[in-house]
């Protein structure tokens, strides 16, 4: 078992780019109309890290750092072409769903990935951090049979995963047991993200006592990556934000260690720095680091 400190002074640090083309990078996602989450949380974020950003919308959500207020999905073959018109001239070179809300979508999709051979970081995305239900509950299955099998690596938080293996996560060797289970699926990896195995409430700072604890499971070793804890309301987005970043960092040519590595120092310091907007659950900063410059 290895263990990684997510300093997010770190996370400006030279990464590669391919010497052909700059890093492309393809969101299959939800628009989310405040911006905080969805296809705007990864195209900020494609940017912040610079990769090329494209995207594919899946449905369009009337959203807010209170809730989600009204949502529709696109015809599956306004998304197929979508994706077919940016892969087809321009590229992909690594690709991430976020909200596939219906098992039509997840099945357009998934042909899609198996048709072009895509590299794939599915963000298994079930609820809104307001609560709101994003994907159907007869979806699930198809999520878990289809999609997974194809991805790079997938990213679900404690509630989701528990959804996936159909059982509580309440401990860190749950945890460990989940990233096992969720990887007989099929996909390479498996990030479980820890952020909900306990809420400090209410503050503006880490807590020396409390971390934000994440396994990667890479099919032969168990990583511990973490970070500090912020015990903020201005965590919307966060989900989609981090596997975003493994995407454009897997893009920009990191292993994949390193890319989930560099991810979580860069979704640290995105909390660590919430511009404290809405009433609610807000969105994380992006571009934090080049503003700190």
């Amino acid at each position: 078992m290895t263990q990684y400190e997510a300093d997010p002074s770190r996370a400006q640090r030279p990464l590669p780019v391919g010497p052909d083309h700059p890093a492309r990078a393809l969101t299959i996602a939800g628009s989310d109309s405040g911006g905080g989450a969805g296809i705007q949380a990864d195209l900020k974020t494609f940017a912040a890290l610079g990769a090329y950003g494209m995207s594919a919308i899946t449905a369009i959500t009337a959203q807010n750092t209170i809730g989600v207020q009204a949502a529709y999905e696109l015809p599956t073959s306004l998304i197929a072409a979508q994706i077919e018109s940016v892969i087809s001239d321009i590229g992909v070179d690594v690709a991430k769903t976020g909200m596939l809300s219906s098992p039509a979508i997840i099945e357009v999709v998934a042909e899609h990935v198996r048709r072009w051979r895509l590299r794939l970081v599915v963000d298994p995305v079930m609820v809104a951090k307001s609560g709101d239900a994003l994907l159907q509950p007869q979806a699930v299955a198809t999520l878990r049979s289809v999609l997974l099998p194809l991805a790079e690596v997938v990213t679900p938080n404690l509630p989701e995963a528990a959804v996936l293996i159909g059982q509580p996560i309440t401990s860190i060797a749950e945890m460990r047991a989940a990233a096992r289970a969720i990887h007989a699926l099929g996909p390479r990896a498996v990030v479980i993200k820890g952020g909900h195995l306990e809420e400090d409430g209410a503050g503006s700072g880490p807590s020396a006592s409390s971390q934000a604890l994440d396994i990667l499971f890479d099919g032969e070793t168990m990583h511990e990556l973490v970070a500090p804890r912020y015990a903020t309301p201005h965590t919307h987005g966060t989900g989609c934000t981090f596997s975003a970043a493994i995407t454009a960092l897997l893009a920009r040519g990191l292993p994949l260690v390193d890319a989930v590595e560099g991810a979580k120092r860069y979704i640290t310091g995105a909390i660590q720095h919430a511009p404290g907007l809405g009433h609610g659950h807000g969105p994380v900063d992006h571009f934090w680091q080049m503003e700190a410059r």
